[in-house]
């Protein structure tokens, strides 16, 4: 670049939205002293760079530590596959304030991450917008939440259960628009047996469109009794295991949020879960493998989360998996037809129109 180029572009680096792009192998220390106080971006694998360097006998991932430490500068943090130790050194250099942060992902592949503590960000993210922690233990996440203002998406995936923190917490944002949380372990929370009743009023979410869960009903069923989503259209749960699948929060929450109301369900059945879906599109599922908990569960879901059988039209049953056989098929429509009789009157039944069991199965028609 010839220098009139030069001064033009760095005579304008917030018009033209100039960033500085750091990886674990850039040269941090060399490449920051000769470019502009640009703001950062650090982003990588930090797989690439794992061990020590044999010249320096530095960590490889001393470049992202020098770069964090740039903290006036940084405004986007994306490292993943951080081992325990990595992920360590990332924390240590991040406990205290990066003003201009406006993105963080960090993703674990460690066996034992370090639990990240209070003073992460210096306790505050004002202009953070999108996080994603996966992986690694965080459970004062919510104190920091209460500064972020401006977050609008959060991922916490694969939470281990030393990393729990309440429902109640979480729902102090109201300017998501996606939130997913998936729980590593299938223990139900710590406070359980004292938790209390729901509470009156709900937090209205008015921006929120996309929701996951995956985790014990018992924690979903108190995250949900603090929320109101009217604007959801996807949401996916996803349960470990559990066959009294007793959702009566979840389904007064799905009640209040008008897209998940639909008139059609459908019921899948493959090698490792039973779900069923509505064309919201939305899910309930269960990660399962035995028939016998399958069905069990279907008709938990379907009597305590779904909304009335009376509302529902079109009902359709499908599987996934080979090893299901035609007496299975059979069980399963003996026992949804069963659940419609327990739950419908005599003059509804006609609602369910269409009961459909594929790969040579029979249509039935009620």
């Amino acid at each position: 670049m010839c220098r009139r180029w030069r001064n033009i572009v760095f005579g304008s680096p917030r018009r033209l939205n100039l960033r500085l792009f750091c990886t674990p192998k850039t040269p941090a220390r060399d490449t920051l002293d000769v470019w502009p106080a640009l703001p950062l971006l650090i982003f990588g694998d930090t797989s690439l760079t794992s061990g020590t360097d044999d010249i320096t006998g530095l960590p490889k991932c001393h470049n992202d530590i020098v770069a964090l430490g740039q903290t006036s500068r940084v405004c986007r943090v994306d490292l993943w596959h951080l081992e325990d130790r990595q992920l360590g050194k990332v924390l240590a250099a991040m406990q205290v304030p990066f003003p201009q942060l406006t993105r963080l992902l960090l993703i674990s592949y460690g066996e034992s991450p370090p639990v990240v503590p209070d003073s992460f960000l210096g306790g505050s993210a004002p202009h953070l917008q999108f996080s994603e922690l996966s992986g690694i233990p965080f459970p004062g996440l919510p104190k920091l939440l209460l500064s972020a203002t401006h977050l609008v998406t959060l991922y916490l995936l694969n939470i281990p259960h030393s990393g729990y923190f309440s429902p109640e917490a979480m729902v102090g944002l109201l300017s998501w628009t996606a939130l997913s949380l998936r729980l590593q372990s299938p223990q139900s929370p710590p406070d359980w047996e004292s938790r209390r009743l729901p509470p009156l009023r709900h937090s209205v979410i008015p921006a929120l469109t996309y929701f996951e869960f995956k985790g014990v009903i018992e924690y979903l069923e108190d995250l949900v009794s603090y929320i109101d989503a009217p604007q959801l259209d996807y949401s996916h749960i996803a349960s470990f295991n559990q066959i009294d699948f007793d959702g009566p929060r979840l389904a007064q929450f799905i009640s209040r949020t008008s897209a998940l109301g639909d008139h059609e369900a459908h019921v899948e059945f493959d090698n490792s879960t039973a779900s069923v879906r509505l064309p919201s599109p939305s899910a309930i599922e269960n990660l399962c493998r035995e028939p016998g908990w399958q069905l069990s569960s279907v008709a938990h879901v379907c009597n305590s989360c779904l909304p009335p059988l009376s509302m529902i039209e079109d009902l359709y049953i499908d599987h996934r998996s080979k090893e299901y056989t035609l007496p299975f098929h059979m069980s399963v429509e003996i026992a949804l037809r069963d659940l419609a009789r327990n739950t419908l009157t005599p003059s509804n039944v006609l609602s369910v129109s269409f009961l459909k069991v594929s790969r040579g199965c029979a249509a039935a028609r009620e």
